[in-house]
């Protein structure tokens, strides 16, 4: 009876966001506006995690399966991928870096915040430099 009621709730929420999704008309599919409310609901602990764990694994265990029907929707479209094909490449291409360069700048800044300068040495940092620096200046005598 537990997983219904797990089953249940997800739903619950999948079916709210499709009908906000329906009455505000905004360009967001209704299964994401249900998954922020889930997520806002487990937030908030009106549900708590224990009321959805299982289900919840079970369908991140199998999460693979939910894209069948997306890739079965690219085929049934091929047509157009052949048609456009370089024209998809390029912004995949472009997409990427700049996903990639707002990332880098996003980890540097986090860093910068939270963490020392890199520049910055420790006093240890100092100590093992400086016998660094004393072993190099001595030379090996040969034995006699």
């Amino acid at each position: 009876m537990k997983i219904y009621k797990e089953v249940l709730i997800i739903l619950v929420f999948s079916f709210l966001g499709e009908i906000i999704s329906k009455l505000s008309g905004l360009p967001v599919p209704g299964s994401v506006i249900g998954m922020v409310l889930l997520f806002a609901a487990l937030m908030t602990k009106v549900v708590k995690v224990r009321q959805v764990e299982n289900v919840g694994k079970f369908l991140l265990e199998n999460l693979t399966i939910l894209f069948v029907p997306a890739g079965i929707g690219l085929m049934l479209h091929f047509d157009v991928i052949l048609r456009h094909w370089a024209l998809i490449i390029i912004i995949i291409a472009v997409t990427t870096i700049l996903a990639q360069g707002v990332i880098a700048l996003t980890v540097q800044k986090i860093k910068r915040k939270f963490e020392p300068e890199a520049s910055a040495c420790s006093k240890s940092d100092e100590k093992i430099a400086q016998s660094i620096s004393n072993l190099d200046g001595l030379e090996e005598t040969p034995n006699v």
